[in-house]
């Protein structure tokens, strides 16, 4: 009966001993995993960013200045 005792004993020290060096290695990765969500997040904003500026600029170089148009072209010396 003390053998059995014992041996429960160890078993549930050795599965809790398991359990914690998993979890203190899940722990570790969490920075990275952290920061690599907010890499991911900065780098969709400015995709949407640059996709909400691009009609934009579209229309921007569309639209001919008259200036520019009622202008000579420079002279080659």
């Amino acid at each position: 009966m003390d053998a059995a005792v014992t041996l429960a004993i160890l078993a549930f020290f050795g599965v809790l001993s398991i359990l914690l060096f998993a979890l203190r290695g899940f722990l570790d990765q969490l920075p990275d995993v952290f920061a690599s969500a907010g890499r991911a997040r900065d780098a969709w904003r400015a995709f949407k960013q640059a996709r909400r500026e691009e009609p934009q600029r579209e229309a921007l170089q569309s639209v001919s200045l008259p200036a520019q148009q009622e202008q000579d072209p420079p002279v080659a010396a």
